[in-house]
């Protein structure tokens, strides 16, 4: 029953990703591509910084003590939120969601089957391939269906 919680919850977020770029993009379209990822993680950061003071029950005063490449995160989280600001008004937020789980898939299969992050791999087979193929399909039928094509 968890896994059920859990899946839903993902797709949840899922959403929330969706909405954001959508947003994200009218804003950059207004401010700046650059003006406004840093709006968008400016305001991000109050909220955290909100929740930490007040529900947070770890210690943030541990981050120095874990290894620096789990720092890298907030690097990516810019690149992805600039990414979106700036492909979202040219091609639209369902062609730009559709890419962007494209790329989460082929990484996501990888490091799976390399075993990082996890702790046992779990090996790249038929039917991930077969999913992977078939997402990539979907990319250029949403991508053709917005009336842009290569």
């Amino acid at each position: 029953m968890y896994m059920i919680i859990y899946l839903l919850l993902a797709i949840i977020g899922g959403t929330f990703i969706g909405v954001q770029a959508g947003i994200n993009g009218v804003l950059g379209k207004r401010i700046g591509i650059i003006e406004g990822s840093f709006v968008s993680f400016f305001i991000g950061t109050i909220i955290l910084l909100l929740l930490a003071i007040f529900l947070g029950k770890g210690d943030l005063l541990k981050v120095t003590t874990v290894p620096k490449w789990q720092l890298i995160g907030g690097a990516l989280g810019v690149g992805y939120v600039t990414i979106m600001v700036a492909v979202v008004p040219k091609i639209g937020v369902a062609s730009a969601i559709t890419a962007v789980i494209v790329g989460q898939l082929l990484i996501s299969v990888t490091l799976d089957h390399f075993g990082f992050f996890i702790k046992q791999p779990i090996p790249i087979d038929w039917y991930r391939i077969t999913g992977l193929v078939l997402l990539v399909i979907s990319l250029l039928l949403i991508f053709k269906g917005n009336g842009k094509w290569f």
